[in-house]
């Protein structure tokens, strides 16, 4: 039914009327595009109508319906509601504060790496290269063994010997570099 060119912005009943005839399918469809939430649905309705209120030529239109202007709008007002949400940072309840892990010093880790830095220096060069191959390119026995051309089982006592230096080298800082 198309609305009446009487109809006026400031008209309170054109958008109870607009609102009676796709009210309830716009909810329907804003409600598939906020993934359920049924309150962000609501409250992009409520918007949607709004900006059917700012603009009069619009309810003022020949059209035999205004749903599909409707939906255009609503659709765009989620999609620019999701745009805004995740350009913000996460809200965090005051209690979710209390949790969070304290900010890191950075002095601090930087003088912790110095000192591995140096302790994995101090240690012999089959033992750090077999190191540097387990732990810091992250591979198995079986492919340090084969890079380095030394048996696997080689590659274990070496990782367990240089592991044993580290941790009596950096005693104070309790990391856990296997027993």
């Amino acid at each position: 039914m198309p609305p009446s060119p009487t109809l006026c912005r400031t008209d309170p009943e054109a958008l109870a009327a607009l609102q009676r005839e796709h009210g309830r399918a716009l909810f329907g469809f804003l409600l598939g595009l906020c993934n359920g939430d049924a309150q962000r649905a609501e409250d992009l309705v409520q918007e949607t109508l709004v900006r059917a209120w700012q603009h009069p030529e619009v309810l003022e239109s020949p059209h035999a319906s205004m749903r599909p202007w409707l939906f255009t709008v609503g659709r765009r007002l989620a999609i620019d509601a999701r745009r805004a949400r995740l350009s913000r940072p996460q809200e965090v309840e005051p209690e979710g504060l209390d949790q969070t892990p304290a900010p890191r010093d950075g002095v601090s880790r930087s003088v912790t790496a110095i000192d591995v830095r140096r302790a994995v220096g101090s240690l012999g060069p089959e033992h750090r290269e077999v190191l540097m191959q387990v732990y810091f390119r992250d591979r198995s026995v079986a492919e340090a063994a084969e890079e380095l051309g030394i048996p696997a089982g080689t590659v274990k006592s070496r990782t367990h010997y240089a592991l044993r230096a580290l941790r009596k080298g950096l005693q104070g800082y309790g990391y856990g570099l296997g027993a």
